[in-house]
């Protein structure tokens, strides 16, 4: 069924991404990890669906998401760089296969961060956040979602790589088999990743090379 809902915010929280907040239609039934297929209820635009992932937790009495957009790009992401509040966007489908398992490496580049964004919230709030580690792929600092509570959250389990930038602190580079393996403890039962696929095939590639079983494996299918 689908939902046409109001939206309340969008901030701007890097140079690309906003922060939409809109409310919550009653029978709105979902969980943390989960993404929807949304259009905009506007003339030209209802019929170009995108997917997007939730980045509240099912009990909040609002819904949010955290998109990065395409300003060079005359799409979607670029339109919704123009929306305000009290405009309305239509909520379609409801699906997503990444979801908690137990305690684990979770594994984001860009904004394929949004699922974890909702899970590590819910784990916040059962006070379960225990030896979680997130490993973050950026092209820059500037690009970090969220980077400041992830930091106040996870701590030194939180640990980020940057493509394009050198700086004291951050890992350089991408994401390799001896990065993964030197984060993987006692607890590390769960490897979570979700990003753009090039920088997904070669993570598996580095799951293969440390010998990690497909079923710790949680990744996102669409």
């Amino acid at each position: 069924m689908n939902h046409i809902t109001k939206i309340l915010s969008i901030v701007p929280i890097t140079h690309d991404v906003f922060r939409i907040t809109a409310e919550k239609p009653e029978d709105l039934d979902y969980k943390s990890g989960q993404a929807v297929d949304i259009s905009l209820n506007k003339i030209g635009w209802e019929n170009e669906i995108r997917t997007f992932t939730f980045t509240s937790i099912p009990s909040n009495s609002f819904i949010e998401f955290t998109i990065k957009t395409y300003p060079s790009h005359n799409g979607v992401t670029n339109q919704i760089r123009e929306l305000k509040a009290g405009d309305t966007i239509i909520l379609r489908d409801i699906y997503g296969d990444i979801s908690y398992k137990g305690t684990g490496i979770f594994i984001a580049g860009g904004a394929g961060v949004t699922p974890f964004i909702s899970i590590f919230k819910q784990l916040e709030k059962e006070g379960k956040i225990n030896n979680n580690k997130l490993i973050f792929a950026n092209k820059t600092k500037s690009d970090i979602i969220d980077e400041d509570r992830f930091r106040k959250l996870l701590g030194k389990n939180f640990i980020n790589i940057l493509s394009d930038e050198q700086i004291d602190g951050y890992e350089s580079g991408f994401i390799t088999s001896d990065l993964i393996k030197s984060n993987i403890d006692y607890d590390s039962k769960f490897f979570y990743l979700c990003g753009p696929p090039p920088m997904m095939n070669a993570v598996e590639q580095h799951f293969n090379t440390l010998g990690i079983s497909s079923e710790y494996i949680v990744k996102e299918g669409f």
